[in-house]
């Protein structure tokens, strides 16, 4: 099996939660269905009946992973899940999570997504791991508190966690729903029409369960979840927000709801930015499918320029494939996309993508679109150059393997080998954010575009995290 060169932003994790519902078990297998798109390596839900605790987890897709016959085995009212793709840790079946831990208050299941910049310090204390994922080091924390309360418990052991976190608990008494105090992932809360309650890394999950949104989940909130209905409160040090960015760039779904936006909304108007502030004259404007479709149809829109589907996705192409011959070699682009020779050929080519990462792919569709007979390429992309990995919960390539924070924008275009390249300012995309002019502050991480990481590091987590590595991209293919 050949994976795929690394030239994309990486989903981090799905969590969805239910209580107080019959059909748990189904509804949490069609909230991780929902939030696919934010992991495929792994997947797990665990129920509780009252009693006992089942778990069934998987590696792959959910819906190879969740037969009927395993949903049956799944009983209970209350289930927590989660879809994997790891950011620290491997792939082994043992880091899929929920982690489920027996310990002196009873049985703990959690999913988290996010990222702890401190696990390695924090596993020094002794504790015997099962995995080698970051968010086992929470369960230990709670084992190890001396507070008489699962909330009080949960509150002591995060107060010495640093980093992004949304956590979904489940016990005995309930379900706890719990976002970091600078909100880097999303969380919302929702109700079933029918009784019972969720929680969700989005809220296209709702649509689908045709649950309410009730509300996010706000920023170092903790949320409790019992037969007596909810409850919360707020225990950490407040701070100002970080909401992650590219959760509206690329990660989370267009239909979604997140950090009080529309994703499809911002997503257009990311496009309408962008012609803003790099029209060039061309005779079509087409994207990079699927991701980059909203930012092309403002682009067009607001250009006066024809929208067209210039590249055919193949949406059966799984994470990886089986190259037939090692003589056969960089035909991993042209495996999910085909350019439409009958449209492109003479054309003055926009081409709309969210992101760039290594430039690889780039360079590889700019190579394809121009094999179609395009005449000229305008490669315009809907976010600003990526300088910094993401130490929050992104599974982002190494700094030397992001183009932009070694290369200038010239010399990224000469390699993608198009006949110009545009990204969209950081100011650009919080006007698309706010749909308002920039003010002073805002509510966002931008660290991968900026480089301030809000949540600052420590000399031993510099180190550990490598975070100022400066070797250059290599730019063959």
């Amino acid at each position: 099996m050949i994976k795929e060169p690394f030239d994309q932003m990486h989903e981090e994790c799905g969590i969805f939660g239910v209580f107080g519902h019959p059909e748990a078990a189904n509804l949490t297998y069609l909230g991780l269905y929902a939030l696919q798109h934010r992991g495929q390596e792994a997947s797990g839900i665990v129920t509780y009946d009252g009693q006992t605790f089942h778990e069934e987890k998987g590696a792959g897709l959910v819906s190879d992973i969740f037969s009927q016959e395993r949903l049956g085995r799944l009983k209970g009212s209350a289930a927590i899940g989660h879809n994997r793709y790891s950011t620290a840790g491997g792939s082994r079946l043992e880091n899929v999570q929920p982690i489920r831990v027996n310990y002196a208050l009873g049985t703990l299941a959690m999913v988290h997504n996010g990222n702890l910049i401190n696990a390695d310090e924090l596993e020094a204390y002794g504790a015997i791991f099962q995995s080698s994922m970051d968010s086992e080091v929470i369960v230990h924390l709670i084992a190890h508190a001396r507070q008489k309360r699962l909330s009080e418990r949960i509150v002591e052991s995060l107060s010495r966690v640093r980093g992004a976190y949304s956590l979904i608990f489940l016990s005995e008494e309930g379900m706890i729903g719990v976002r970091d105090p600078y909100g880097v992932r999303p969380l919302s809360l929702g109700k079933m029409k029918d009784g019972g309650y969720v929680l969700a890394s989005e809220t296209c999950t709702f649509d689908l369960i045709e649950a309410e949104f009730v509300r996010d989940i706000e920023p170092g909130e903790v949320v409790q979840i019992t037969k007596k209905g909810v409850t919360s409160f707020s225990p950490f040090l407040p701070t100002e927000a970080a909401h992650c960015v590219f959760e509206y760039v690329y990660f989370s779904r267009p239909d979604s709801n997140v950090f009080g936006r529309n994703v499809y909304e911002i997503r257009k108007r990311l496009g309408k930015e962008l012609l803003k502030e790099s029209a060039v004259d061309a005779d079509l404007v087409i994207p990079v499918p699927d991701s980059g479709v909203p930012a092309a149809l403002g682009y067009a829109e607001a250009s006066s320029l024809p929208y067209d589907t210039g590249l055919i996705r193949n949406h059966y192409v799984g994470r990886t494939f089986i190259e037939p011959q090692q003589s056969i070699r960089h035909f991993g682009v042209k495996i999910k996309l085909n350019a439409i020779r009958g449209l492109l050929e003479g054309k003055r080519v926009i081409v709309v993508d969210d992101s760039l990462v290594r430039g690889t792919t780039s360079r590889k569709i700019v190579k394809m679109i121009r094999a179609a007979g395009a005449k000229e390429i305008h490669v315009r992309i809907s976010s600003p150059p990526i300088v910094s990995p993401c130490f929050y919960g992104i599974d982002t390539p190494t700094r030397h393997e992001l183009v932009a924070a070694s290369h200038s924008v010239e010399e990224i275009r000469k390699y993608i080998t198009a006949d110009s390249l545009s990204y969209l300012s950081n100011e650009g995309m919080f006007r698309a954010v706010y749909n308002k002019p920039l003010g002073e502050n805002t509510d966002f991480c931008t660290a991968c575009f900026s480089e301030k990481y809000p949540i600052p590091f420590t000399g031993a987590e510099i180190r550990q995290l490598g975070l100022f590595s400066e070797t250059a991209p290599s730019e063959k293919d």
